[in-house]
């Protein structure tokens, strides 16, 4: 059962970062944008079921909740915590409850697409842009390179955030065209 090490507000006013001391997840991302596709996941669902939650992200130690505009945090983060702390532990591969490097997210799209630029844009997501939106309780995940236009999705506190779909994204692009590939074109789905 996760402990809750640490509560914190990310600049998507709706969300915040729950940092745990064991981890829920290695490497691997969950993200679920409703109640419906949270169902088949214990953790997922059991926080949509406390009301007033619109998404639910969670990776290695942190789980990020996003809550409606009407909903006060002084109300429902006690709620949220009872769900968090109930919440099963997973074991590492050494057998410890230490989290994942965050790279392995990127290294798994990369392998199963097969593709060398994606390859290639999610090491460079991996190095000087996962980090920083993990921080902020999101995440980014590649989705598809289709005629020199990758289609990204945002996670997390970052999946309804303005600044994600603005400034993070042209900085995003404008990295990938300088290093990578000039003719890319990025856009959030």
């Amino acid at each position: 059962m996760p402990k809750i090490a640490d509560i914190q507000e990310t600049p998507n006013p709706n969300a915040v970062k729950f940092i745990l001391k064991e981890a829920v997840s290695h490497g691997t991302s969950h993200s679920f944008a409703d109640a419906e596709k949270a169902a088949g996941d214990a953790l997922a669902k059991s926080l949509f079921e406390i009301g007033e939650v619109v998404s639910v992200f969670y990776m290695d130690k942190m789980i990020t909740v996003e809550k409606t505009d009407e909903a006060d945090w002084d109300e429902i983060l006690p709620l949220l915590a009872v769900p968090i702390r109930a919440a099963e532990a997973v074991q590492g591969a050494n057998g410890t409850n230490g989290s994942a490097a965050s790279a392995v997210g990127g290294a798994i799209a990369a392998a199963v697409s097969g593709n060398p630029i994606i390859a290639q844009i999610n090491e460079l997501l991996d190095e000087r842009i996962r980090p920083y939106l993990a921080s902020d309780g999101g995440w980014l995940e590649v989705l598809d390179l289709e005629d020199k236009t990758l289609k990204i999705r945002y996670q997390g506190a970052c999946g309804s955030c303005p600044s994600s779909l603005t400034g993070t994204l042209m900085a995003i692009e404008n990295m990938i065209k300088d290093e990578i590939d000039s003719e890319i074109e990025v856009v959030a789905v």
